[in-house]
């Protein structure tokens, strides 16, 4: 079957992260996505190590099932080849810094013009408005300047980065949604439309919780490390030879009750500062170190064992082999292999979609430099093998296959 979003063409101009995850989802339900990259140098990603049989793993792991065409946008012959690409697609992305593609005569109300069905989504680390809207931002500084780093940790620690890229991975996934969204009116107007994601937006977004509670209490929230600031017993425990997550919400059945009962205190459970979810979460300063200690006391294994058995929410703390070896991940098609036609088979994780009819898997690897540009431009815009020729030596295009 196809993927959901096949007759879809995506116009991709993005690099690093942000803007590549985004195109790469809608390439993973179908989508015909063209990245389009720089003579010689492509996207900087392609420079990222680790390589692996002389493939960059990090443009693999954000770039497959992609179309690559060089384009030398600051010539005029390549803008002309970009306009008319324009005119044939359905969704146009990039993630520069807002003025960039203005400064080059490409801005959306130029590129409108040439098609007014097109949905042109624009990420950036501030967003095209407001007194920050021109300063670069990688994920880092997303971190950091949306709060997240600041209650992230454990207290008294120094800030602490979100081991995964969330800056820019949330970004890149509301942008999916925006477009997604934008597709969708677009069959009721007949009209495209721009979009407008910045990075500090979907920190301040995915943040809502603590924001929520700092909004209409005033109370600045802190790194709780792997507490929850609402409800307890909520986090990561040490156990006898590793860790192990608990999660109970309170009201949710007698689970304090059978919990308090498996790890041999019974008299928590009378106790009048541990009646609720908020009431522990309150008073963790005098419950947590009787937990611990009990925790300590069975291996992870054990603890789960006995947990589960009378329905405790809990699961081990895996690191990334683990998790890539869990038969629960395999069983989801969650590591799944693509194949490059000159470095061979790589392992890569899966978007999580699961779909009763349609597909939604990676056809192929990352793409050379370039390997696509002179399939693109004869079918797409029917250019003759003259034109490609000539446009090929003058430095508009390169119909290379480079490699990474």
């Amino acid at each position: 079957m196809s993927g959901p979003l096949k007759g879809i063409r995506v116009l991709d101009l993005t690099w690093v992260l942000a803007g590549p995850f985004a195109t790469m989802i809608l390439s993973d339900l179908g989508a015909d996505v063209i990245k389009v990259e720089r003579p010689e140098v492509g996207d900087i990603s392609r420079g990222n190590g680790p390589y692996v049989r002389g493939l960059s793993t990090y443009f693999l792991s954000l770039n497959r099932g992609k179309k690559s065409i060089v384009l030398d946008l600051k010539s005029e012959k390549g803008k002309e080849v970009f306009f008319k690409l324009v005119e044939h697609v359905d969704v146009l992305v990039e993630n520069f810094t807002p003025g960039t593609m203005d400064k080059m005569g490409l801005g959306y109300d130029t590129l409108k013009k040439r098609n007014p069905k097109l949905i042109y989504a624009a990420c950036s680390g501030f967003g095209q408005t407001g007194p920050y809207a021109g300063k670069p931002s990688f994920d880092i500084i997303a971190q950091a300047a949306g709060g997240i780093m600041s209650i992230t940790g454990e207290p008294g620690r120094p800030p602490v980065k979100v081991g995964a890229a969330i800056g820019d991975i949330s970004a890149g996934l509301f942008m999916c949604i925006a477009i997604l969204a934008c597709l969708r009116e677009r069959n009721v107007s007949g009209e495209g439309q721009m979009i407008d994601i910045s990075l500090l937006d979907c920190q301040v977004s995915i943040q809502e919780n603590a924001f929520v509670r700092y909004l209409n209490t005033g109370e600045v929230p802190v790194p709780l490390g792997t507490r929850h600031p609402v409800f307890a017993p909520f986090q990561v425990f040490p156990t006898k030879d590793n860790y192990i997550a608990v999660a109970m919400m309170g009201g949710v059945g007698n689970q304090w009750e059978l919990y308090c009962a498996v790890i041999g205190h019974l008299e928590l459970i009378d106790d009048e500062r541990f009646q609720t979810g908020w009431d522990r979460a309150q008073n963790f300063e005098v419950l947590e170190p009787v937990l611990t200690a009990a925790m300590k006391t069975k291996t992870t294994g054990e603890w789960l064992r006995e947990l589960e058995e009378v329905g405790i929410p809990c699961g081990p703390l895996n690191t990334i082999d683990k998790v890539a070896a869990d038969p629960q991940v395999i069983s989801r098609d969650m590591i799944l292999e693509v194949k490059h036609p000159r470095a061979g088979s790589f392992r890569v994780a899966n978007t999580p979609f699961k779909l009763s009819r349609s597909r939604n898997r990676p056809a192929k690897a990352s793409p050379d430099l370039g390997e696509d540009t002179r399939q693109v431009l004869a079918e797409l815009l029917g250019m003759s093998e003259r034109e490609l020729s000539a446009l090929n030596e003058c430095g508009a295009i390169s119909c290379g296959g480079e490699k990474d």
